[in-house]
């Protein structure tokens, strides 16, 4: 219990939430799904995160390091995930598994509740760079 105590914390990690403001959660995520590898069953994790985007409610963007991320699906709603200053992922010794793992939103106030990961892809993220790029310059859609 302690060693799994132990391993949660050092697991823990304050990432600054990326968004982009100019795109929904649907677009952002459909987005990032475009540009997304295979699934994975695990990736490496060194303790740190070094950035994360919400994508709705059952979806973040998570990054490792500043060219390296990942579209990490989830079981269902995860509440709070969306308002989140801060978020967690468990891991087992170094490594991030679906279906194993968990994101864990932290807000002050709030009871923590971890979201399992269903599904882990690596992202192309020049390739989403460049999207977001893309839709930024274009006009809104009439009538909105």
């Amino acid at each position: 219990m302690r060693l799994a105590a132990m391993m949660l914390g050092a697991a823990l990690a304050l990432g600054a939430c990326a968004t982009d403001a100019g795109l929904r959660d649907e677009q952002k995520l459909a987005l990032y799904r475009v540009h997304a590898g295979p699934p994975e069953p695990s990736f490496q994790y060194f303790g740190s995160i070094s950035g994360w985007t919400p994508l709705g409610d059952s979806a973040i963007a998570l990054w490792t390091r500043p060219n390296r991320a990942y579209l990490l699906e989830l079981y269902g709603p995860c509440s709070d995930l969306e308002f989140s200053p801060v978020i967690g992922v468990t891991n087992q010794m170094g490594r991030v598994y679906a279906r194993f793992d968990k994101v864990i939103a932290r807000n002050r106030g709030s009871i923590e509740m971890p979201c399992n990961i269903k599904q882990i892809r690596a992202l192309d993220v020049k390739a989403i760079k460049q999207a977001e790029n893309v839709a930024r310059d274009q006009p809104p859609p009439a009538g909105t």
